[in-house]
Formats: structure tokens, C-alpha cells, sequence
């Protein structure tokens, strides 16, 4: 009984909260109140979410000798996958893998709904896994747990849609922010990853958020970048030649981590049982970082070891490598191409985590292999003043890497620069940026996270006519009010049907609802008025075949191409046993379209 006391209680803070914020309140005051809201919520969590893996992490592996080998690494990721499937089993009880992936796909439904529990499950599940050593990354958890806090807060004052899209947008900006300490990536993270339009004014409320979540993280971390990093070669146009190979080095660097994952990812989908998920995964991820601990967890280590002229020891740490320095190179190298491998057999065996962590990890690990191998190449033959900084190509293949992968280069500019105070950098990180991007576009038109739902049809762009098809579902334009008719129906009967009907084209089904064809009003028209010929005439005398059949899965797109090559004014919907579902006509679904369409410009 207390406990329902409590919730009670609960129930009405949260109303009179709620209605205190509303108060006499425009709709875009109470935006820019909530937008300060999610800033504080999604720096709280990226602060909790970064504490709880770096603990997990010190305890776990504070007492290792880095001299010598240790078994516990392969048996630590089995623990943490383990921990976090049975908590998304059977306490979540849903899937919350895939985190952009799914607000994607929420914002494709139009509706941008994300599950509440995503403010905190992630979270754990998340931690839980990287902690004990998953080669995945925080932000696409963080990413999913910021958004769910803006959709949830939306859904609290029954906001538009369009509204609830942009908190979103914003819990995403929050998030990137405030695990970055990065704003200006944030807000360009949503405009190029997320956003399906945008408005001038639009942009405030990421901004509030932004800014909000990265002075919370200001406040537990200080303002210092998240990577210590000091300049000690200045850009020249020299390196321009070696800057335009690394971002082409990069770009398929890229590909080759796109096309690896989605593979590997194919092998897991065809395991129909979780456990033998988890064995295949667990064994995977434990071999791989057991000879590479570099993997293990996020990998900022290394990066920050790279970007410093650390020693080969360091990096090489609980190696079988560690006692050759000259090894150094061939170490990075096999990371580089078998990272992907243990990063999807985190979460293909049940763990949690995203790939913004290992994507920038990689472009570290490139751009300072590239380096070392133009310097002993071009720069001998080139001269001095062409030789390229290992520790510089490090940021720039981070942001080469990130563009490639995410398809988001401008993401990939300011979130290097943010990360390390590297302003100095701008030039060369736009060229290795752009030059990725459009090298990996060559081979794969939509980014790692996309590619998902564009196989599906399920994917919004920054193409409005695309984007509202897509937001438009077939099932929200079939009319349903048409007579249907059998074949061996009588004429007689149908001039009765068509008495009754306000409609002048009738479906032809049989006796379990398959759809026969088609007979329209025209065809009998010429008979209709001759009561002699009644008898002698049925259904099956005047009906057609369909100019098209649209499937209640076809996207609306495929509809208007349907009516576009037919030149027809309606068809009828089956489903994919062929029963008879409906009608689309051409003007009811470019009606749906204008209306949607006129929505979502709307300010």
C-alpha cells in the first residue's frame, strides 16, 4: 500500500511539474525549456555512463604487469557480454543494440517515440559490457539515452511531431557533447546523421542543449579537451599530396570496416539461438584481445599513446610482442585489420555498445601507420619538408575514418579539432575529411548506420520528397469501402451492388478473398439498362486484370511509381498471400503527401 502511496505521489509531482512548465507558455518557450532540460540530463548520464566504465575498467586491470600476458583477458569480455545479455533478456526484455540505428528508424516512422527505458538501460548494459573489455564504444548508447530523454520529455507535453523530432535531435546533440566535450560536433553530428529537415530557428534549441551538456561535463571533467595534444609540426602545403592519399587511405580503410562488420554481422544473424551467439562471440572477442589488449574497452589509451610519442612498450602492453619494439608497426597493422572483427562479436554475442568509439580508434591507428610508411617512401624521395607527422596523421585519419564510416565529414572536422585543441589542423583535417567521404562513396551511398533501413526502405534523407514518401506508410492511405463481387455473380445482382455503391470500380475476389481482378463501372455500362441481358451475363464476363497490384508492404514510393507507369487512377492492395485488402487512389496518396509535406515545413 505505501508503495502505491509513493507512486501516487510520484504521479502528481511529475503533473504538477508538467503543468507548472506549461503555465501561459508558447509551445516554442516550452521547447526551449525542455531543450535546457535534456542538456542537463544527457551531461548527467554521459558523466555517470563514463565514470562507471573507467571504474569497472580500474578494477578489473589496474594489477596487470605489462610485461607478461594475462590469461584474465580472455575471460573478462565473456563475463561482461554474459552480464549484459542476461540484463537485456530478462530485465529490459527488449533489443537496444543498433543505437542510432533505431532513432533512425524512429524518426522514419514520423513519430520519433523512443522506449523510456532507453534512458537508463543503455546505461548499464553499456557499461557493463565495455568495462569488462567489449571492443565497442559509449556514444551510441549515450546517443540512443540522450534521445530517449528528449522523446520522453515530449511525449510529457504531448508535443507535435515535428517538435518531438527536434528534442531528439537534441537529447542526440546533448549526448555527443557532453561525452566529448564537444558542442559544435553535436550539433553537426544531428544536422548530418540525423536531422530530416531543419530550420533557422531550429538550431536554438540544439544550441541550449549543446552547450548545457557540455558545461555539466566542464563541471565534473574541466574544460581541458578530452585528449592531451600538442602541435609540434605546423601544416604546409607541402603535405597536401600525402593529406589527399591518407583521406583515399582512409576512405577505404572505411569501406573495408563497413563491408568486414556488415558481414560478420550476417554470420550472427543466421544463429538463430542467443547462447551459441554468445559462444561465438565471447570466443572471438576473447582471443583477438588476449594477443591485442589494445582492443580492449574504447581504446582512448591507445589513441592518447599515439597522438603523444609514446613508447612501443606502451602501446604494445601484455604482448607477446612487447619485448621488440620493431614489432611496433606489425602490431598496429593486425589490430587494424581484425579491431572490426572484435567489435561486432561484442555485440553480435549480446554486448552493448557503438561504433564511434572503434571508428576513431582505427583512424588513429592508420593515420599513423601511413605516416611512418609515406616517410619511409614519398618523404625520402620528396624531401623533409614532405614528411608527414605520425602524430598529426593520427587526428587526421580519426576524422578521415569517422567521415568514411559515418558518411558525416563536417562531424568528423569539429569533433577532432574539439577533441584535442588541434584548431591549428583545420585544412588538413578538411581535406583527409572530404577526401574519405568521397572515396568511400564511390562503393556505399549511405553510411554504416543507415544502410539498415535503406534496405529496407525505411531510411529518412535529407531529400524531402524521399523523406516524406518515407514517413508516409501505404497502410495510412488504403480505402477500404469498395463492394467486393464474385465472378459468377449475375448481372442482375450487381446492378443492385452498384445502387448501392458510391464507388464505380469493384473488386473481384473469390471465395476466401483472393483477389481475381477488377471490374469497373464503364464496362457494364452498356448493359445495365437491358433487363433481358441480366441472366445471361455474370461478373466474369466484364472483369480485367489490374494495370498494378501494390502490396500492403510497398512503400508509398513505390506506389506513385506504380501510378506513374500505369497511368491508373486507383489499384488495388493485397497482402502476400494475395487476399484483397483495399484500394490507393492516385489523389488520395498525393493528398496524404501535399499534407504531410505542408507538416513538416511548417515552423
Amino acid at each position: 500500500m505505501n508503495l502505491i502511496g509513493i507512486r501516487r505521489k510520484e504521479i502528481k509531482l511529475n503533473q504538477a511539474i508538467t503543468e507548472w512548465l506549461k503555465g501561459d507558455h508558447s509551445e516554442w518557450q516550452i521547447v526551449l525549456m525542455l531543450s535546457l532540460m535534456v542538456g542537463v540530463c544527457t551531461g548527467l548520464t554521459a558523466f555517470v555512463l563514463k565514470s562507471l566504465i573507467e571504474e569497472i575498467k580500474h578494477l578489473l586491470t589496474s594489477e596487470f604487469v605489462a610485461e607478461d600476458t594475462n590469461l584474465l583477458y580472455l575471460v573478462f569480455p565473456a563475463v561482461g557480454i554474459l552480464i549484459s545479455l542476461l540484463f537485456v533478456t530478462y530485465i529490459v526484455r527488449g533489443d537496444i543494440s543498433h543505437g542510432v540505428t533505431k532513432i533512425l528508424y524512429a524518426m522514419s516512422r514520423g513519430r520519433s517515440r523512443i522506449k523510456s527505458h532507453n534512458r537508463w538501460s543503455s546505461i548499464i548494459a553499456s557499461a557493463i559490457t565495455i568495462g569488462f573489455g567489449g571492443s565497442v564504444g559509449a556514444e551510441a548508447p549515450i546517443v540512443l539515452t540522450g534521445a530517449a530523454w528528449g522523446s520522453d520529455l515530449g511525449k510529457r507535453f504531448h508535443l507535435q511531431p515535428k517538435t518531438l523530432m527536434l528534442l531528439v535531435g537534441c537529447g542526440a546533440a546533448g549526448a555527443v557533447s557532453g561525452v566529448f566535450k564537444a558542442p559544435i560536433a553535436g550539433l553537426v553530428f544531428v544536422l548530418e546523421v540525423l536531422m530530416l529537415d531543419l530550420s533557422f530557428s531550429s538550431l536554438l534549441p540544439l544550441m541550449v542543449t549543446s552547450i548545457t551538456s557540455v558545461c555539466v561535463s566542464y563541471a565534473f571533467y574541466g574544460t581541458a579537451p578530452l585528449f592531451d595534444f600538442s602541435l609540434n609540426k605546423a601544416f604546409t602545403i607541402d603535405i597536401i599530396p600525402g593529406c589527399i592519399l591518407l583521406g583515399i587511405a582512409c576512405g577505404l580503410v572505411s569501406l573495408y570496416f563497413t563491408r568486414a562488420m556488415n558481414w560478420f554481422e550476417m554470420i550472427f544473424g543466421k544463429i538463430k539461438k542467443k547462447s551459441y551467439k554468445f559462444l561465438l562471440g565471447a570466443t572471438v572477442l576473447g582471443a583477438l584481445i588476449y594477443f591485442f589488449p589494445a582492443m580492449y574497452g574504447e581504446g582512448y589509451d591507445v589513441i592518447n599513446q599515439l597522438i603523444n610519442n609514446a613508447s612501443a612498450k606502451e602501446i604494445m602492453h601484455n604482448t607477446l610482442f612487447y619485448e621488440n619494439d620493431s614489432n611496433l608497426l606489425i602490431y598496429l597493422g593486425l589490430v587494424l585489420l581484425l579491431k572490426v572483427f572484435a567489435t561486432t562479436a561484442t555485440n553480435g554475442g549480446g554486448g552493448c555498445g557503438g561504433v564511434f568509439a572503434p571508428s576513431l580508434f582505427l583512424g588513429c591507428i592508420a593515420g599513423f601507420l601511413f605516416a611512418h610508411l609515406w616517410d619511409m617512401g614519398f618523404g625520402l624521395v620528396m624531401g623533409e619538408s614532405c614528411y608527414l607527422s605520425p602524430k598529426n596523421c593520427g587526428l587526421y585519419g580519426m576524422a578521415g575514418l569517422m567521415s568514411g564510416v559515418m558518411h558525416a565529414p563536417l562531424t568528423g572536422i569539429f569533433l577532432i579539432a574539439e577533441l584535442t585543441g588541434g584548431y591549428d589542423l583545420f585544412v588538413p583535417l578538411m581535406i583527409v575529411s572530404v577526401v574519405s567521404y568521397l572515396t568511400i562513396n564511390i562503393f556505399e551511398p549511405h553510411s554504416i548506420y543507415a544502410m539498415r533501413l535503406a534496405r529496407r526502405g525505411q531510411l529518412i534523407t535529407h531529400n524531402k520528397d524521399n523523406a516524406i514518401f518515407t514517413i508516409l506508410k501505404l497502410h495510412s492511405v488504403i480505402e477500404r469501402d469498395y463492394k467486393t463481387v464474385m465472378p459468377d455473380m449475375q448481372l442482375s445482382k450487381f446492378v443492385v451492388t452498384i445502387a448501392k455503391s458510391h464507388r464505380n470500380i469493384f473488386p473481384v475476389v473469390d471465395a476466401s478473398g483472393k483477389l481475381l481482378g477488377v471490374v469497373s463501372l464503364d464496362s457494364v455500362r452498356l448493359y445495365m439498362f437491358r433487363p433481358e441481358l441480366y441472366r445471361q451475363y455474370t461478373i466474369r464476363n466484364f472483369m480485367k486484370e489490374p494495370p498494378a497490384t501494390l502490396m500492403v508492404n510497398d512503400s508509398l514510393k513505390i506506389a506513385a511509381k506504380k501510378f506513374e507507369d500505369t497511368g491508373a487512377w486507383n489499384l488495388p492492395v493485397v497482402d502476400e498471400n494475395h487476399l484483397y485488402i483495399g484500394f490507393v487512389s492516385r489523389s488520395g496518396l498525393f493528398t496524404s503527401y501535399r499534407e504531410t509535406l505542408i507538416k513538416f515545413s511548417q515552423e
